[in-house]
């Protein structure tokens, strides 16, 4: 049955990009909303302020304490498991909710159509894939949109204007350790790799909470037949309770099997969604059909033309939504040739798992890295792309934890470390690297850090290396 909001005394957790918004919708369906805040900050109040003049209560500066009668409490997705706030709610009975979770029981609010979600997670690649999923669904003539974790409210998508016939959703593991009763049409878990331990506690934590993406499907749990790691995606498919009838299909850079899909001499075939899949297959689109066509990435475009072909997209709408697709900046973009030496951005490649597939694109790099490291390490990282590394050029706070690591697995490797943290150092960076660099190498800025020790996101670091690789070429 529908959770019925009238008069309900319902705590949101937190301001911010789906703190206001489930505030908004909350209040519209007859709760009582009290919004509480860690932060009593400018932008803090002006969101308060908003949201005063509706009749929605805000309390900043606390937001560990229970309001008295909360009867239901709607999170931020980044709150973590172990605040008072859920303590107190835990003790009483009271459920706590993330933004996902109240999308997914809104769906079909009166009477509208409740779009089916095919859902995307990973710790990388989630967000370019879930744009190359909506690409093919539009190509097809469906009427959808990319939303979720990528910066799209889940909560407008489902009770705005416009009524979808199918969605595309990005969802981080916050996400999804918030929402227990979703149900997804098919779902697709890219890849696993240590990432946000200190939320989730452990990696088996982690896993836990992609995992719980595949609960429920219906048609398809898409997981990566090359994954490593432990547990591996297809570790969690096998855990997941799905319905009757809910099939796994496999995505590979390889040969494709019955039920895989894959790569055979450049073309992208789907060895799942076809007739007779032990001996025939399906011819979905080439290679350089996929931009930029990285390894990592044909991974990406793999994953969503299973999802697509789940639903029942066509092969030649899965071709045309990859040729359609532009990925987004920072994301291994080329931006310039210089002397004959290509300059690739992937600012995005924030930890080392990403890095990884940065590096393999390429045979022989200058490689700029550095910044903030987040508790990571960089031998496994360092080992595995020695052989293709013509020099490095170190940057950031903890830059020296990737020297140390050059130093035990690469020797031999030339490299500049670069004693300053101001937005200027990317100038040299760049400068240092040409200096390293030779014809037919690439100078690729994939920093397996975070940014913020001196750039206010990644966004920002790429546009300094783009800045930086201009002014070479002036």
């Amino acid at each position: 049955m529908p959770f019925d909001f009238q008069g309900k005394h319902v705590t949101v957790a937190g301001l911010g990009v789906s703190g206001v918004p489930a505030a908004k919708v909350l209040h519209g369906l007859g709760a009582r909303v009290t919004v509480v805040n860690d932060g009593d900050d400018e932008r803090a109040r002006a969101q308060a302020a908003e949201l005063e003049t509706l009749g929605v209560t805000v309390r900043l500066g606390d937001g560990s304490t229970l309001p008295e009668g909360t009867e239901l409490i709607v999170t931020a997705p980044g709150w973590k498991p172990d605040k008072p706030l859920f303590t107190a709610a835990h003790e009483t009975g009271v459920p706590v909710w993330g933004d996902v979770e109240l999308a997914w029981r809104l769906r079909g609010l009166e009477g509208r159509k409740a779009a089916p979600w095919l859902a995307v997670t990973g710790t990388n690649g989630k967000t370019t894939t879930v744009q190359m999923l909506a690409s093919i669904l539009k190509a097809a003539g469906l009427r959808t949109a990319a939303v979720g974790n990528i910066g799209v409210s889940l909560l407008d998508a489902v009770t705005g204007e416009t009524e979808y016939d199918v969605l595309a959703v990005e969802l981080s593991s916050y996400q999804l350790h918030w929402a227990p009763s979703l149900r997804a049409h098919s779902a697709a878990v890219l890849n696993l790799a240590p990432d946000h331990l200190d939320w989730h506690g452990s990696m088996e934590a982690y896993a836990a909470d992609k995992g719980r993406i595949y609960e429920g499907n219906t048609v398809a749990c898409v997981y990566n037949v090359d994954a490593t790691d432990k547990p591996s995606t297809e570790d969690l498919v096998r855990e997941a309770d799905v319905e009757e009838g809910c099939r796994a299909i496999g995505f590979t850079l390889g040969t494709p099997g019955p039920s895989q899909l894959g790569v055979v001499e450049g073309i992208l075939v789907d060895r799942a969604f076809v007739e007779d899949r032990q001996k025939n297959a399906q011819e979905l689109a080439e290679v350089s059909d996929v931009d930029p066509p990285a390894p990592h990435n044909i991974a990406n475009a793999l994953a969503a033309a299973a999802l697509a072909r789940a639903y029942g997209v066509s092969a030649a709408a899965v071709r045309d939504g990859l040729r359609a697709f532009t990925p987004d900046a920072h994301r291994i973009a080329h931006v310039a040739d210089v002397d004959g030496v290509a300059y690739v951005d992937d600012s995005k490649a924030t930890n080392t798992h990403a890095t990884e597939a940065s590096l393999a694109a390429y045979d022989s790099i200058v490689w700029i890295a550095g910044g903030l490291a987040k508790g990571a390490t960089f031998d496994e990282l360092v080992a595995g792309a020695a052989e293709r590394l013509r020099g490095a050029v170190l940057i950031g706070a903890d830059r020296a934890l990737i020297r140390e690591a050059l130093a035990r697995h690469a020797p031999e490797v030339p490299v500049v470390d670069l004693d300053r943290t101001d937005t200027g150092a990317m100038l040299q960076a760049v400068r240092e690297a040409q200096r390293l660099a030779r014809p037919g190498d690439t100078v690729l800025l994939a920093p397996a850090c975070a940014s913020m020790d001196m750039f206010t996101n990644y966004n920002k670091r790429g546009d300094a290396f783009a800045e930086a690789v201009r002014e070479l070429g002036a």
